[in-house]
């Protein structure tokens, strides 16, 4: 934002932070811009693609082989390979444009992560989850703790290097905090479970925690269960033998597992499937599918270029839905807080339904909440390389004006997602998407009335117009 001379801002236009479209606006208004929205719906199904055929199994395999819980996968590994987008955005706008669009677009999309995705889990998911009490109490107080400091950061317009560096240091502490889950948690259990039903629930729960595949050993108990009690990631040396038969179970999945190139049966599942025939043909050319045998140890492999790939279909996805707003007339401000912010959150929104539908409750709230904690630490790694090694001689300017309205619609909505689903019975169903989808309605319009100017004093409009 910028402010004129007669007071009132004006916000740079969205599109001036991407390349020129292929059509001129006289053009797109004829008729071009149903190659866009063709674009847009093609990018939807590559992401969700990219997510369901290699990002997701690449998660299942890390997991595995660390012992990480469902909640702890999500709330690190998926959280970081799903907001590669946001960690892109960041470094443009503190080394490329100049410009706050790493704020905007990573504070401004916090909402849409917490309850837009939240309802889309709870709506689009066929099961039932679960979810225990700790890791969504542990991710939201991460996330609050996070976004104060941000909003404490560029209240004053400038950020200083101790400052972004702070911000590196309450994500460390968090990564601490996971390394520990377990002893954390079971003490929490113990420390408070005459006073709150839901950790009672959660020990009895956790007892027999689920596999994040889903696999059981028809010989014993399940595969994998809570015996972290070294570093809190690693299993230790009982386990081994029961994680090598997870794996080994997992080979066999993989040998019988269809090749991509297998026409579907159902008829619509064909279509979609020659539609995306050419984006499933580049993905197999460029990632190794771990799933097979023959890719097995390249998982790390398959999940960093995955998540590359993600943040170029987002890329893409943003572009057109930035160039088909501008020619449909729709404002700036609503474009931001609407289509912009559930575009950088495909990849979110995509990983979390799917792994909902599995029935993995914990993995998709924490890849909700854990993401935008990641998106904080997105903000802090471009501001300390500047501040620090780039830009000494002094701070990073920044533009905090709205800042106060967003920090009181990021805490109540994290106190909301935390209390919607303490009274819905700690489980994720047709319910609670629906009440977080009202919910972010609600938010939504209240944002776009004052970004309008229509409530407050914050009349805002595109510079130059």
């Amino acid at each position: 934002p910028q402010f004129t001379e007669n007071g009132t801002r004006c916000v740079l236009s969205s599109s001036s932070e991407f390349p020129e479209g292929f059509f001129t606006p006289q053009e797109r208004k004829d008729g071009g811009i149903v190659i866009y929205f063709i674009i847009i719906l093609y990018m939807f199904l590559a992401v969700s693609i990219v997510c369901d055929d290699y990002f997701l199994p690449s998660l299942e395999i890390i997991s595995e082989c660390l012992g990480l819980s469902q909640d702890v996968a999500g709330a690190t590994f998926m959280a970081a390979g799903s907001s590669a987008p946001e960690l892109v955005t960041a470094f443009l706008g503190a080394f490329v444009t100049k410009g706050d669009i790493g704020v905007s677009t990573i504070l401004g999309s916090a909402i849409y992560n917490l309850l837009g995705i939240s309802a889309a889990c709870g709506l689009f998911s066929s099961v039932v989850s679960r979810l225990s009490c700790w890791p969504l109490f542990r991710d939201c107080l991460a996330y609050t703790i996070s976004a104060a400091a941000v909003l404490a950061m560029v209240s004053d317009n400038r950020i200083y290097w101790y400052e972004s560096a702070s911000l590196l240091l309450i994500y460390g502490c968090y990564i601490l905090v996971l390394c520990f889950d377990i002893k954390i948690n079971q003490y929490l259990m113990k420390k408070f479970s005459p006073c709150c039903t839901c950790f009672t629930k959660a020990m009895g729960e956790n007892a027999e925690q689920q596999p994040l595949v889903g696999w059981r050993d028809e010989s014993g108990p399940l595969i994998r269960q809570q015996s972290r009690t070294d570093s809190g990631i690693f299993q230790d040396e009982l386990d081994y033998s029961q994680l090598s038969t997870s794996l080994h179970g997992l080979d066999e999945i993989s040998e019988d597992h269809p090749n991509v190139f297998t026409m579907p049966e159902a008829d619509m599942k064909r279509i979609l499937w020659v539609l995306s025939l050419p984006i499933i043909t580049l993905l197999y050319l460029t990632i190794p599918d771990c799933r097979r045998p023959f890719w097995r140890n390249w998982f790390m492999v398959t999940f960093l270029i995955s998540a590359a790939w993600i943040s170029a279909i987002t890329y893409v996805l943003v572009w057109m839905v930035t160039i088909a707003g501008e020619t449909l007339g729709i404002p700036e401000s609503v474009m931001g807080l609407t289509l912009l912010a559930a575009g950088t959150s495909v990849p979110d929104t995509v990983a979390s339904v799917l792994v909902a539908r599995k029935g993995n409750g914990d993995m998709a709230m924490s890849n909700i909440v854990g993401s935008n904690v990641f998106d904080m630490l997105c903000l802090g790694i471009p501001w300390f390389i500047k501040t620090a090694f780039i830009n000494t001689s002094g701070p990073i300017e920044v533009n905090s004006s709205g800042l106060t309205y967003t920090a009181i619609s990021l805490i109540c909505s994290v106190a909301f997602i935390f209390l919607a689903v303490h009274l819905n019975g700690w489980k994720i169903d047709k319910k609670l998407g629906t009440i977080c989808l009202v919910l972010y309605l609600v938010f939504t319009v209240l944002s776009i009335l004052y970004e309008l100017g229509i409530i407050g004093n914050n009349p805002t409009r595109v510079c130059g117009n």
